[in-house]
């Protein structure tokens, strides 16, 4: 298939080239080209130049000198008055191919006042494609500083946009007219040292052009400064207004003169010849006129861009590809209206052709992929699955047939490829499949999580041994993988580990063969809360044996001494020493029912309010508060402090707190309780006069069993159940329990519970 469209390819491609080299000659789709090099002109519009200037002979020059032609002493008059001003350059734009019969001596006064003037550009006439042209008087050409042509071409529709800078035969041509008058200013310009203008042509044959160049049209409906004729004339504008000037002298009067169609958008209206050479002059002044492309740049200009369309289609998908020929043709047309090297090409070909490429090589893949469809259907129908024609939205519908045919036929096998892959994915252990280099191909959801906590993402065939650098097997301290000594191929592995964060791990390994690839299978077990459990049995298990079994020995071993070495007098003591070693072993009993029944059941949550309980723990620890002589400062507040929790639980929990404050505190000391509000929870604050907690005994606080050494050493009562059993109630009610204290400077615990909303008050 790939090779059949590569053919099909090449063979479209070298017909649409072949397609756009013929439509972008010169004679093809001339108006739709016109079209475009308007469009690019009218970009291009440039500021008038206010060095150009035009006298035009109008309506009121008519009225006031009359009936045309005028006596060409007049014009003589014009000339000496316009070189008082010292001009760059004046272009008569008057026709003096013949001797003035009525008044002969005008002509001799006119050449007079042109040698004088030594500016005065003349124009020249030609048929356009006679074997002649029609010169001024022998007389006016000697006189003339220049001579130029003044032919404008027609473009199919009628109107002019260029003129060429050369015309003439082959052994003598003539610059334009308006081209002429820039020498005068220029001569050190190539162009204007080239044959003598004002030499009556010896040659003959065709009438040739060279270099077309495209008009720049000044901007606006009347650009240039025009005079009257007959206000120049009767001096009503002074010789200055003409310094460094190009003067044109011209008819501008309807009827008189001939008149040209500028480009749509250039001018609302016909436009005379002299006003034509005005815009050719002030673009030839600022260097804004745009040049012709000659026809095998245009066949460039036009190739390239399909070139490139030809080469998305053949590389990108459906929607690039499309994208990238709209794109083409826009950049096409965007150069061509910015014209950036001043030449003006013929895009049409180039635009008709990338619009059409897209829908016929759309139309090729699409009969491609039909093609396609029914061989995959047939290999299908071999291979025993169901691929029975479905229902069509519309009869005939040939493609849309075969496409639902081939999605019955595939949706069993995206179905088990699905089923397998989103229970890989969805496995609650980091679970990964590993090739037979070690490098992990496919690993699911928990997988990635793990990697992120181990600020490892993972990465395509990244090994599983930097996953697990750092992961050592427990009680061996080997690497739990390593790359050179791998699980075996041949049997299932489960080793138990440490990972960098302490994490207990139990990887299985599984080794696997499908389709003569060969891997493993590997999971990773998070074990941490079983090792947790079983530390934390082991514990009670110590407990039970030690603790527990400490007072009973104790009155066991009272009893038997008072048996054997007892007097009548001392039955009271041993009664008070059994009662306290008993009533340490029931606290010791209930601190530890009372924590595992916290860690194993959830908290109740109905509204309590929290300076109530205080005050029933208050009242529960005013027996040992007393008979250490210990102050208890509690100040209720008039706010009532509402939480959802278990009474009994967080009664329990305070109790806790300033009983440890009691009894680790000095003897006549004081604890001071408090209730605040803090943002959206109510902390209740216990501070003691104590020792102090340092920060290094304050991270192991809340652990149960954990205890201080000072007190160890003080031998002061406890078995360090109480504060594990205030953080396990702070968390199930979902609060904190933090700590604030230094060496010497007592200890403040601060139980923070959420805030409720009040209760509404129950019926009476």
């Amino acid at each position: 298939m790939k090779r059949s469209l590569t053919l099909e390819w090449l063979l479209m491609s070298l017909g649409l080239m072949a397609l756009v080299f013929w439509l972008s000659g010169p004679l093809q789709f001339p108006r739709a080209n016109l079209w475009f090099k308007d469009l690019a002109l009218r970009l291009h519009s440039p500021e008038p130049s206010p060095d150009v200037v035009l006298i035009a002979v109008d309506e009121r020059s008519l009225a006031s000198i009359g009936r045309w032609p005028w006596r060409r002493a007049l014009h003589a008059h014009l000339i000496d008055f316009v070189s008082m001003g010292q001009p760059r350059s004046i272009g008569l734009d008057i026709l003096l191919a013949e001797a003035d019969l009525d008044y002969p001596e005008d002509d001799a006064l006119l050449a007079h006042s042109m040698v004088r003037s030594g500016r005065v550009v003349l124009p020249l006439v030609s048929s356009g494609n006679a074997q002649t042209t029609s010169l001024p008087l022998p007389l006016f050409a000697q006189a003339a500083a220049r001579l130029g042509h003044v032919h404008l071409p027609l473009d199919p529709d009628g109107g002019v946009r260029s003129f060429y800078a050369r015309e003439g035969f082959a052994q003598h041509q003539w610059l334009h007219l308006g081209l002429s008058m820039l020498c005068l200013s220029q001569p050190q310009n190539p162009d204007c040292r080239s044959t003598a203008q004002t030499d009556a042509p010896s040659a003959s044959g065709p009438w040739l052009r060279s270099q077309p160049i495209r008009i720049a049209f000044a901007r606006g409906d009347a650009p240039f400064i025009t005079y009257s004729y007959i206000d120049v004339l009767r001096g009503k504008i002074p010789a200055s207004a003409f310094r460094n000037k190009h003067v044109l002298i011209g008819a501008t009067a309807t009827g008189l003169g001939a008149t040209v169609l500028p480009p749509s958008g250039a001018s609302p209206s016909a436009l005379h010849n002299v006003e034509m050479l005005a815009h050719i002059v002030s673009g030839a002044l600022q260097q804004q006129h745009v040049s012709t492309a000659s026809p095998w740049a245009n066949r460039i200009f036009n190739l390239l861009p399909v070139a490139l369309g030809l080469a998305a289609l053949s590389v990108l998908g459906p929607s690039a590809a499309l994208l990238t020929c709209l794109g083409l043709a826009l950049l096409t047309l965007l150069l061509h209206a910015l014209a950036p090297t001043h030449t003006v090409f013929s895009p049409a070909a180039a635009l008709l052709v990338l619009l059409l490429a897209y829908p016929l090589w759309s139309w090729r893949r699409l009969s491609t992929a039909a093609q396609f469809l029914n061989q995959e259907m047939q290999h299908l129908r071999v291979q025993g699955l169901n691929t029975a024609p479905a229902a069509v939205p519309r009869r005939g519908d040939f493609l849309q047939g075969r496409i639902l045919a081939v999605e019955q036929a595939t949706q069993q096998l995206r179905q088990l490829h699905e089923f397998v892959t989103d229970t890989l994915l969805q496995l609650p252990s980091p679970t990964m499949v590993c090739n037979r280099q070690g490098q992990i191909v496919l690993a699911n959801r928990a997988a990635h999580r793990y990697a992120q906590q181990l600020q490892r993402p993972l990465q395509e065939l990244q090994p599983i041994a930097e996953l697990l650098e750092g992961a050592v097997e427990r009680g061996s301290l080997q690497p739990l993988w390593s790359s050179e000594q791998p699980p075996p191929l041949d049997k299932t592995m489960q080793r138990e580990g440490i990972d960098l964060q302490q994490r207990s791990l139990l990887m299985l390994s599984k080794p696997f063969s499908v389709a003569g690839d060969t891997g493993w299978l590997v999971s990773l077990v998070d074990i941490s809360e079983l090792r947790a459990a079983m530390a934390q049995r082991d514990q009670a298990l110590h407990f039970i044996s030690h603790d527990i079994r400490a007072p009973i020995g104790a009155i066991l071993t009272a009893i038997e001494m008072e048996q054997h070495f007892g007097q009548e007098d001392t039955s009271s003591v041993l009664i008070e020493r059994i009662q306290r070693y008993a009533r340490n072993g029931l606290s010791l009993a209930d601190d530890f029912v009372y924590l595992a029944r916290a860690q194993h059941t959830t908290a109740q949550r109905v509204p309590a309010e929290l300076g109530a309980i205080i005050d029933q723990a208050l009242d529960d620890t005013w027996a040992a508060a007393n008979a250490r002589l210990v102050e208890l400062d509690w100040m209720p507040q008039e706010e009532e402090a509402w939480v959802l929790g278990d009474a009994s639980m967080l009664r329990r929990a305070c109790v806790n707190l300033i009983s440890n404050a009691i009894k680790y505190g000095p003897v006549e000391g004081t604890v001071y309780c408090s209730l605040a509000q803090d943002g959206d929870a109510w902390c209740i604050t216990v501070r003691d006069e104590g020792d102090g907690i340092s920060a290094k005994e304050q991270e192991r606080l809340f652990a149960p069993f954990t205890r201080q050494a000072q007190h160890e050493a003080q031998k002061i009562q406890g078995f360090g159940l109480g504060l594990a059993y205030v953080h396990t109630t702070a968390q199930q009610h979902g609060g904190s329990i933090s700590v604030v204290s230094e060496v010497g400077h007592g200890a403040s615990f601060i139980l923070r519970l959420p805030k409720a909303p009040v209760p509404a008050p129950q019926p009476s």
